[in-house]
């Protein structure tokens, strides 16, 4: 069975490296062709922000796939002897804060080369060293009082109840709804929300909130800028703690016409309920995970040298849990981009199509994000439609727009380290 699900894991690993190798290839052929959407510059910097991040990817990939064949080999053991694991919900806790803290460390480097190395170098990042440390110790304390209430539960219900993965996935559903309703609440403990001020833009919000029957909690500002320069907006929280919530960087780029387009585009999302379409979805993902690694055989725990006690179910569950993901992305992204279609629609009707146009136009030149992507990119992963098919169904044509090019500083690929290799014949 062992072999099986290593065999099974190491497919899922080489299908992601082959689909990151396929997709920067592709960036590095499109980006010397003519450039959509951006003045020619500003094309190249995006290109190479995505073929730096999908290189950096593929390197997490593979320190994922070494640290699954050392867990299931093992450091399922390792840590079971450390640990003195039992059975009791208390040895079943501090075995999985074991295996979270040993994965947190290893994928640690990579986080910050990615906020202060590629974001840096892109003119994305504004976080500091300590900033970045109080947000990493700020989460670390909400996860051991929180996560430590769930592995407890589900420790307890694993060990009294013989269709656990049933209990188990009702747990985790109901708490994966909480989550969205207290979202406004754990954003709050890394960002300033600050009302909207009083004026033409808050009353015509308001005045779109209701056209479309949505009640909300208010309508807030958050200091994004003080981590990051992207440019976002969304609708937070479900039910009565539902709030607007608009990127400080979102106001200062876009106009008053844009940006209730934009608002106009998250109320589809709202008037179809597709946050609910989402987390019925998210419900189908675990109730099938629950099932499948609820029924997995006691000899699979015998052949990496551990017993099959609650917390080591769940860690298995926890590294298995990526795989079956993949396998539904596909289909969950179709979802989400046949959504973005629909929303696209109701926000060009409510906001003007012209308008959602030019804000989507400012969104991915301010974003950096390249308009191309290879076809097994957009099948597995976009949420989104692609850019220019979404801008061809709002009846704009890019291959009749000649944009005026800037003068802009292209930033080098990183380059150092052990990054070095990968980062070859890019230009």
């Amino acid at each position: 069975m062992l072999e099986i699900i290593v065999a099974l894991y190491s497919i899922y690993t080489f299908i992601r490296v082959y689909i990151s190798v396929m997709q920067i290839g592709y960036i590095n052929q499109e980006k010397r062709k003519d450039p959509v959407l951006m003045a020619a510059g500003k094309y190249m910097v995006a290109a190479n922000y995505a073929v730096a991040k999908e290189k950096l990817g593929i390197i997490e990939t593979f320190v994922d796939y070494l640290m699954f064949i050392w867990w299931v080999f093992a450091g399922f053991a390792w840590l079971s002897s450390l640990f003195q694991v039992d059975g009791s919900v208390m040895s079943s806790v501090l075995f999985l804060f074991g295996v979270v803290a040993v994965n947190y460390i290893v994928g640690l480097p990579f986080s910050l080369y990615q906020t202060f190395k590629i974001d840096e170098a892109f003119g994305f990042n504004k976080m500091t060293l300590k900033m970045f440390i109080i947000d990493a110790l700020k989460s670390i304390a909400l996860f051991v009082v929180i996560g430590g209430a769930i592995f407890a539960l589900l420790s307890w219900i694993i060990s009294s109840y013989e269709m656990w993965w049933l209990w188990g996935f009702i747990l985790m559903f109901a708490i994966a709804v909480a989550a969205n309703l207290l979202m406004p609440f754990f954003m709050s403990l890394f960002n300033k929300f600050s009302p909207l001020e009083e004026g033409e833009l808050k009353e015509a919000i308001v005045n779109l909130m209701d056209q479309a029957g949505l009640k909300s909690d208010g309508i807030f500002v958050m200091d994004a800028s003080k981590r990051d320069s992207r440019l976002n907006a969304f609708f937070g929280g479900l039910g009565k703690s539902k709030r607007v919530v608009l990127y400080d960087t979102l106001l200062e780029k876009l106009d008053k016409k844009e940006l209730l387009a934009v608002l106009g585009h998250e109320l589809g999302h709202f008037s179809h309920g597709d946050i609910w379409k989402n987390i019925a979805l998210m419900g189908l993902l675990l109730f099938i995970a629950f099932y499948l690694f609820g029924h997995l055989p006691d000899t699979l725990f015998i052949e990496m040298g551990v017993a099959p006690y609650a917390g080591v179910q769940i860690a298995m569950l926890m590294l298995l849990l990526p795989l079956l993901s993949f396998v539904f992305t596909p289909f969950m992204s179709y979802v989400s981009r046949h959504n973005e279609y629909a929303a696209d629609e109701y926000g060009s009707a409510m906001g003007g199509k012209e308008n959602l146009v030019s804000a989507l136009l400012k969104l991915i030149t301010e974003n950096k994000a390249f308009p191309k992507s290879h076809p097994l990119v957009i099948f597995f992963y976009y949420t989104h439609p692609p850019i220019l098919e979404r801008l061809k169904e709002l009846d704009y044509d890019a291959s009749n727009v000649v944009i005026a090019e800037e003068k802009i500083e292209e930033p080098p690929l990183p380059n150092d380290g052990i990054f070095a290799f990968v980062n070859k014949d890019d230009n």
